[in-house]
This record gives structure tokens, sequence and C-alpha cells, in this order.
């Protein structure tokens, strides 16, 4: 077992070691992936496990998008650190289950030591608050919903959304992470319960059409239930006006969930925690941890300001579960997952490695790098389309926007090269343009003069 464990070690070493030569994108052919797997591993009989570490590696090699690559600068996919890779072989290797405080001690309080540290840094007070580790940023916005239906409507919890005497409603912005209509769907609410709210010129929530909607809803006798700011908006890095959110929410009694799910690391830094100004006042916020703490998937992370609307939305007793232990909360009855992973190792585990202030320079040397890119965009000749502090650049060119070239002209260009990768979106239902993150904190400035330079070839090819 050792050796197996140094194989794959030595596969994660490989991997960022060679990183300078990997191509992050190869094109594959679906019919190659097949037949390979089919004569590899027909099952009908074991196959060695330091061959079959070799070989899956080199299929991770050959047939994914290199998203740990310092010039992968797509969705929010990180560099990852050494520590959170450890975290997740030593969560692999104890296979603890944390639905009971009682069957791991260590991993409940571990998660929870770090869950108090991040509700202080957004402003919330850990005495009063509820916080978890998720699957992700999709489980932690269906979980903002429960707690808002089981706070502000008590009796949802036993007659269902069938007994209530109003049809409750959501808001978001247009801009808004496309969860929230699964999250509708599957809450019984129905999608028609979603409103979707115009964005301004800055592409932030519309506060007057927000108004607008809230007051015609209650004037046709629907239930105003939640409002959703974002804080880092998938396609552009937007940060909606948080506090002036919190005021409205107040004002109309809504909850107040803000989804911070790739932004909300900005907490942690100095310079960037500024823009998330109001975020402390928020009844809920979603943020995960694979997005920008540099951790593998997935690791989304939930914060309420309200205990008790979590303890009742989840409740629940058996016979069949341990008993529950006096003074601490079974993390089972108040979250969606039963059976739970030890999600929060690898977190715990990388933050401790850097501390604060060292997760807190990665996070502001990203920033650096997106300041860099927007700024050598604009010399030579693109067109930035979104003013955000966050490192996001959502652009296009006079050649775009003249159709002489479009977005999937200038996109199989650079995949073809394999050099880097980017993506293409819809910016306000106008026309499509291109957008460049950054993902990792391994990338230098030359990792993005190597994309301007493959911008230049695609736009004038």
């Amino acid at each position: 077992m050792t050796k197996i464990y140094e194989n794959a070690i030595q596969e994660v070493e490989r991997l960022y070691s060679d990183i300078g030569d990997l191509r992050v994108i190869t094109k594959a052919n679906p019919r190659e992936i097949t037949n390979h797997l089919a004569d590899t591993y027909d099952f009908q009989g074991p196959v060695g496990l330091d061959d079959m570490v070799e070989d899956i590696a080199g299929m991770l090699r050959k047939w994914s998008v290199q998203v740990t690559h310092p010039r992968y600068f797509g969705y929010f996919n990180p560099s990852v650190r050494p520590a959170a890779v450890v975290g997740d072989i030593l969560t692999a290797a104890f296979n603890p289950n944390l639905a009971v405080w009682s069957h791991s001690p260590a991993g409940v309080e571990i998660e929870q030591h770090l869950l108090r540290y991040f509700l202080q840094q957004f402003g919330l007070d850990p005495e009063r608050a509820a916080a978890h580790f998720t699957s992700g940023g999709a489980e932690a916005n269906f979980t903002a919903l429960g707690a808002a239906l089981t706070a502000k409507l008590p009796e949802y919890g036993e007659v269902g959304l069938v007994g209530l005497a109003q049809k409750p409603v959501i808001y978001v912005s247009h801009a808004a992470h496309d969860s929230f209509g699964k999250i509708c769907h599957m809450t019984g609410m129905g999608r028609d319960s979603l409103r979707k709210i115009a964005v301004d010129q800055d592409y932030r929530i519309d506060l007057g059409h927000l108004e607008e909607t809230i007051r015609a809803d209650m004037d046709q006798g629907f239930y105003p239930l939640m409002v959703v700011g974002t804080a880092g908006t998938t396609a552009a890095g937007v940060i909606d006006p948080l506090e002036e959110l919190s005021a409205l929410s107040r004002r109309f009694d809504l909850w107040y969930h803000v989804d911070a799910a790739w932004g909300g690391a900005a907490v942690l830094s100095e310079r960037l925690k500024p823009f998330l100004k109001g975020i402390e006042k928020a009844d809920s916020i979603t943020c995960d941890a694979h997005k920008w703490l540099s951790v593998p998937m997935g690791a989304g992370m939930f914060f309420s300001a309200h205990k008790e609307p979590c303890e009742k939305a989840f409740r629940i007793a058996t016979d069949y579960m341990p008993s529950f232990t006096e003074g601490v909360i079974d993390p089972y009855t108040t979250s969606v997952q039963w059976s739970r992973r030890f999600i929060g190792l690898k977190v715990f585990m990388a933050f401790a490695e850097l501390g604060h202030r060292g997760y807190a320079e990665l996070i502001d040397h990203q920033a650096r790098m997106g300041d860099y890119l927007k700024k050598e965009l604009g010399a030579r000749g693109w067109k930035i389309l979104v003013d955000t502090p966050l490192p996001v650049a959502s652009f296009t060119h006079e050649r775009i926007e003249k159709g002489a070239r479009t977005t999937a002209q200038v996109l199989d260009i650079i995949y073809g090269s394999g050099k880097t990768w980017i993506s293409e979106f819809v910016l306000s239902s106008k026309d499509r343009a291109l957008r460049a993150c950054i993902c990792s904190y391994r990338t230098q400035e030359t990792d993005i003069d190597i994309l301007l330079d493959e911008l230049d070839t695609a736009i004038k090819t």
C-alpha cells in the first residue's frame, strides 16, 4: 500500500513540476476513450493497482482540461494546495462519518473550529450563528431557502407549501447563479416562484426594479420570502449592492441571503474586504472553499446568522442513530446531508499551513494578476465590459462587435493551440463576450502574457 500511495503522490508532483509544458487542453475523441476503457477494464479479472494508478493518471493527463494549470483561465477550478491534497487522502483513509458527533468528535470539532473563524471574518456572531460544510454552493443555497421558509413561515414545516395561505417567492438578479431555478423546483415552490430582477448599467441587481416587483407581488397576494445578493457573479464577477439590499430586506421583512460562492473568500483580504460591505448583515451566506481557497472539489460552506431556523428545518429523531451527546450538535440534525464526508479537513489543513496572512496573500496575488490582465487587454485594444475588483475579465474586441470575428472562432483558435483556456458567455442577454478568470495562485504575469499573445493571434487570424 505504501508504494501505491507513493506512486499517487509522484503523479501529483509530476503534474505540478511539468505544468509549464503540459497542454491545458487536448481535443478528445469519445470513441478513443471508450475503446481504451473497454480494452483495459473488462472487469473479468483484477488489474494491479500500480498499473491502474499509472494508467488512470495518464488518462486524466491526456483527456482532461488541466484546470490546475496556471494558464487555465476558465471557471472556478483552482490549483490546489498540497496540504489540501493530504487532507483528502487522510479523509479517504480514515473514512469518518460526520453525521453524529459521537462517531467522529475530532472531525466535527475540526470543522466547527474553522467555521467559527470564518463566521467571525464575515461579521457573524459564532454564539448565535450556525455553519456547516456542504458539497458545494448549490447545496448551501438550497439550505438557505429551507432556513428562510422555516424562519418566515413557521407552519411550512408541518403543512408544506399547499397549506400556506400565500405562495412564497424569492428574488434574484438576472446574473445570479442558476441553481436557484433548480432549488425552487426541488422545494416544491415551483420555478414560477423565482423572480429574476433586471440589472443596472453596472450589471448589479436593480434596486428600483426589485422594490417595484416586491410591491407588485404583495398587491397580487404573493408572499415575498427571500432576496439574494451575489458577491461575485459567475460570468463577470459583479458584486451586488450588499448594504442596500440588506436595508431593503429589513424594510420588507425578507430573509436576506448572500451567494458569495466565489467572492466570499475576499473577506480574508484587507484590500478586497471593503467591497463586501453589508455581507455581515446577511441572514445566510454561501461560500465555496473549492473556488477561491485552492482546495479540491467539493467543499462548500453554509453560514447563517440564526441557529434556530436551521435546527428546526432539519430536525430529526431516529432509533437507529447513536444517542445525542449533551452539549454538542449532531450535524445530520441541522443540515441537508445525513451521512457526511469529512469535507472540512482539506480546507482546515490548507488554511492552517499558511495562516490567515498567507491565504490573504494568495488571494491578493490573484487579484493583482487580474488587474494586470485587464490593464494589458486595454493596452492591446480589447474592451473591458465590466468593472470589478475581483480577478475576472469580461471583454470583447472591435472586430467581434463588427462581426469580422465571432467569440467561437477566437476560442477555436485558442483551444487548438492547447496553451491556455478561457470561456465565453452572454452578458445581460446581449452579444457574446469572452471571459478570463484567474483561478490559480500559481499564475504569473508570464502566463497572462501567453494568453494575451494567443488572443491577439486569434483575433487577427
